[in-house]
């Protein structure tokens, strides 16, 4: 099966998963530099001080990107690396370091796509209340205008945030992710509405830096698919994708999307959370039109089987055995069929995957390759998905696989492997997996087989 020819082959990766030089070049501290440098907080007491090095080896990198025939690349510029303190005294050092990637990329024919926020937020901003402190928005308002400004004809694709899902359900709601919070549902909710208001402020001022600027968000949650294809079915995974019970809203994209989007707060929701809605400022409000993406990201990796019961929507469990990854998540290639289908379907605005990908056992062999054919198999029944999702209309424009290195895998430290590179992390060797050979021969011709 074929891809269009303009569609985006890249690959993705986050500033505090591969960057390391957590002390170098004028950086100051993140929540999550704080965060992994607290004991029992992370896998092994693991943080990101060094990761995957790329802070000293982005050349090395690009050069293994532009072996993959890739045509982009999605990174997250360290708003601690290029903000002192978070704050609007900004730090040449920083810059410079992404000054030089991105002209890699250009020189390299690779086309940069920068995501303003992965989850490593200022220290000192988390100090002043985090994304709990409406400061934050304008700190960040601030900040997407300052880099809107200086990449002006270097970077014309922008993702504001990164799952901001996660941002609130991981990191102030249950406290697996820094900064560690477990926070009430008014609270939570608090959060949210900051998270939307920053996007809103952040993508007026990307335009405002340059009109051609494409912006837009990386969204991720809960997405269903119908166990048979019925219209009873498919209702249900209408219903289940996009409803927000007081018990279950958290890790949904229509928080995020249905604001900006469709211009309202979601409307099938339970009472509490009616209750937090009713009472958003009025100047929030306002601003959702700023707001309304150009593109929308897509992170995702698996989606669950529903069907109509006979007391209404109902969620099917997966047969004993089901395929899972080695981070134990299930393998749901249907998630890029559905999932793809039904967010389209409700926001109609082009899409682009910016993260699918799996954790493998990957070692390197005797032969001193890394094989990893579970990787490619995956892919193959994913993408194969994405293009009948496209087939059927979904007007999705690339796909960024998850990751391009082996990196630092948040609160599970170095256990889990998700990159199209092996990393030695002792040495910081780069060995290409099977995977990104694979990858490669698909990006440069568009062709799928399998």
């Amino acid at each position: 099966m074929k891809f269009c020819s303009d569609f985006v082959w890249g690959a993705a990766t986050a500033a505090y998963q591969i960057e390391g030089g957590a002390a170098e070049g004028g950086r100051t501290p993140s929540i999550w530099d704080t965060f992994s440098h607290t004991p029992g907080k992370t896998a092994n007491g693991e943080t990101g001080d060094v990761a995957s090095d790329s802070y000293h080896r982005f050349k090395e990198d690009v050069v293994i990107m532009r072996s993959m025939h890739l045509k982009a690349y999605r990174f997250s510029v360290s708003w601690s690396r290029v903000a002192v303190d978070g704050a609007d005294r900004w730090n040449p050092e920083g810059f410079a370091y992404y000054d030089a990637l991105v002209d890699e990329l250009l020189a390299n024919g690779i086309t940069p796509y920068l995501t303003l926020y992965h989850w490593d937020l200022p220290q000192a901003l988390q100090n002043k209340g985090g994304w709990l402190n409406e400061d934050t928005t304008r700190a960040f308002a601030v900040y997407a205008a300052k880099l809107g400004e200086h990449f002006k004809g270097r970077v014309k694709y922008w993702f504001t945030l990164n799952e901001p899902a996660c941002v609130v359900g991981l990191g102030y709601g249950n406290g697996l992710h820094a900064p560690g919070l477990k926070l009430n549902l008014q609270e939570q909710f608090l959060c949210w509405q900051n998270l939307v208001y920053a996007h809103c402020l952040a993508e007026e001022a990307l335009h405002k830096a340059d009109p051609a600027n494409v912006v837009g968000l990386a969204s991720t949650g809960r997405l269903c698919y119908p166990v048979e294809e019925t219209p009873q079915d498919l209702d249900a995974a209408r219903a289940l994708t996009f409803s927000c019970p007081d018990d279950d809203w958290t890790f949904t994209h229509q928080m995020m999307l249905d604001p900006l989007v469709l211009g309202r707060w979601p409307n099938d929701c339970g009472p509490q959370l009616a209750a937090c809605i009713a009472r958003v400022p009025e100047h929030i409000t306002a601003a959702l039109p700023l707001g309304k993406p150009d593109v929308i990201g897509l992170n995702i990796y698996n989606a669950a089987p529903v069907r109509m019961g006979t007391a209404g929507p109902e969620y099917c469990c997966r047969p004993t055995g089901w395929p899972r990854t080695a981070l134990g998540w299930p393998v749901e290639p249907e998630s890029l069929n559905w999932g793809v289908r039904l967010v389209y379907e409700r926001y109609r605005t082009p899409l682009y995957i910016t993260e699918n990908g799996l954790s493998c056992c990957d070692q390197v062999f005797l032969d001193g390759k890394v094989h990893d054919p579970q990787r490619i198999d995956f892919m193959t029944r994913y993408l194969s998905c994405l293009h009948q999702a496209i087939s059927q209309g979904a007007d999705v424009r690339g796909y960024f696989h998850w990751s391009l290195l082996d990196n630092y895998e948040w609160h599970s430290g170095y256990n889990e492997r998700f990159g199209l590179v092996f990393v030695d992390y002792p040495t910081g060797t780069r060995i290409p997996k099977d995977s990104a050979d694979w990858y490669g021969t698909l990006a440069r011709t568009g062709e799928l087989n399998g």
